[in-house]
């Protein structure tokens, strides 16, 4: 059976809700942070010791993109592909499939170290390091990051998925977490957050956050 090595408060959650959408079988190994980083028996399952994970008979695969394709070309019958005669449905899902690990998770990730690192920091020199910290964080993150809140509030005006259907896509398993941690940081637009009130309202991920169990980010 298809094995889910889920870290709590991680990108893992998206596989769940993949699964409960194809109402795939599977099992969940928990693993929890220790206190952010990944434990090390993860680091048994894959040599990068990071989530999501699975394996599946003799497959060990991990990565989220890699993960979703695998599991919908096995089990997933054709469902949350788009149809080859759509040429803007195809072109949007596969670049937000793309781009919400390669440009928007690695900018979202710098401003979540930006401010929690000073609280990291000894009392002493904590002052001078958050004042560091901040002035990175606009010079480097803040101007770059208005531009993709734009982007995707535009995207969403339609109150459509990712690619323009009637159901999700890939390129939706892909962005729900990237936009769940930007709301988590405060800064998701109007269109961003209806659009995560319909992904968790959707009784597929609801059953994914309640196997997973607590999910930070899961609350807009």
């Amino acid at each position: 059976m298809l094995t889910v090595h889920h870290l709590d408060n991680s990108r893992s959650q998206r596989i769940l809700w993949l699964l409960e959408e194809l109402e795939v079988p599977y099992e969940i190994k928990r693993y929890y942070r220790i206190p952010l980083a990944a434990p090390k028996e993860l680091q048994d399952v894959h040599p990068l010791g990071r989530s999501p994970v699975i394996t599946d008979g003799s497959i060990t695969l991990a990565e989220s993109g890699a993960i979703i394709e695998y599991i919908l070309e096995k089990y997933g019958n054709g469902q949350f592909r788009t149809k080859a005669e759509s040429k803007s449905q195809y072109v949007d899902d596969l670049y937000y499939t793309h781009y919400a690990e390669g440009s928007l998770m690695p900018i979202l990730v710098n401003r979540f170290w930006f401010r929690i690192a000073p609280e990291r920091a000894s009392a002493f020199i904590r002052p001078i390091f958050r004042m560091v910290l901040n002035q990175l964080d606009a010079l480097t993150v803040e101007g770059p990051l208005q531009k993709h809140k734009a982007m995707i509030e535009g995207h969403l005006a339609d109150g459509k998925w990712f690619a323009g259907g009637v159901e999700p896509t890939i390129a939706d398993f892909m962005m729900v977490f990237p936009l769940e941690f930007l709301h988590y940081l405060k800064g998701a637009g109007p269109n961003t957050l209806e659009y995560l009130h319909k992904v968790h309202e959707r009784p597929a991920y609801k059953r994914g956050v309640e196997k997973g169990g607590a999910y930070t980010y899961g609350n807009a």
